[in-house]
């Protein structure tokens, strides 16, 4: 299988639509990932803290990590240096732990709330009511070393694309909601990350900004 075909033939595909696109390496050998950053592709994802960690040690330095993933509170440190992007901000209690460790390694950590809109109980994330509670907290604009630059979602597993596009819709309306309301300085609407391989193109449709791609990259796991 040629990955950096693959990965250059996706970003033809999706073109138009400009979005970032992250290649999500989990499980891939560090060698797969150093090819795709030889073409010139920079942002990579990570499911796990202790394999994000492994390949950022291994690997070129000017490459953006996400944090795709479920982040466990005891695991934030270990990421705090480096990473790009965490994705999946599912609690206030998670942001002021990531607040914390930014503050300890100097930087402003960005950071996506994760929005629960799928109809599956193993997915993770904020409700709607949940979400405009966080965001409207004022102790939101107390953490001073994280930047909440938007929202991201993941949608149910189904063959039906009306539920996944149905859910998608309904995370651009929050999206859209939030961004004409006015937020916290350490908070905006700029980045819409939902998409993965088997729904990139209805996600892009319904305006992501950023999708996450790994098998139709790299292959099956």
């Amino acid at each position: 299988m040629d990955i950096v075909l693959n990965i250059n033939k996706l970003k033809k595909k999706i073109v138009s639509y400009n979005p970032v696109l992250v290649a999500v390496s989990k499980t891939k050998p560090a060698d797969d990932i150093l090819k795709i950053y030889n073409s010139g592709h920079r942002d990579f994802g990570e499911n796990k803290v202790q394999e994000l960690v492994d390949k950022y040690e291994k690997l070129p330095k000017d490459i953006q990590w996400h944090l795709i993933g479920h982040l466990q509170s005891n695991k934030v440190k270990y990421i705090a240096p480096f990473v790009h992007l965490i994705h999946a901000v599912d609690s206030f209690k998670l942001l002021q732990v990531i607040n914390k460790e930014g503050l300890k390694n100097k930087r402003v950590i960005p950071c996506l709330l994760q929005v629960y809109i799928a109809r599956e109980e193993s997915k993770f994330g904020l409700s709607d009511e949940e979400l405009y509670e966080l965001i409207e907290d004022p102790a939101l604009a107390e953490l001073k070393n994280v930047q909440i630059e938007g929202l991201m979602g993941m949608a149910t597993f189904t063959e039906n694309q009306q539920t996944v596009r149905s859910e998608f819709k309904h995370l651009k309306s929050l999206y859209d909601d939030l961004g004409n309301k006015k937020l916290p300085d350490n908070a905006e609407m700029k980045i819409l990350s939902m998409g993965m391989s088997g729904d990139f193109e209805i996600a892009l449709e319904e305006g992501s900004n950023m999708v996450r791609v790994g098998s139709i990259i790299f292959g099956e796991r």
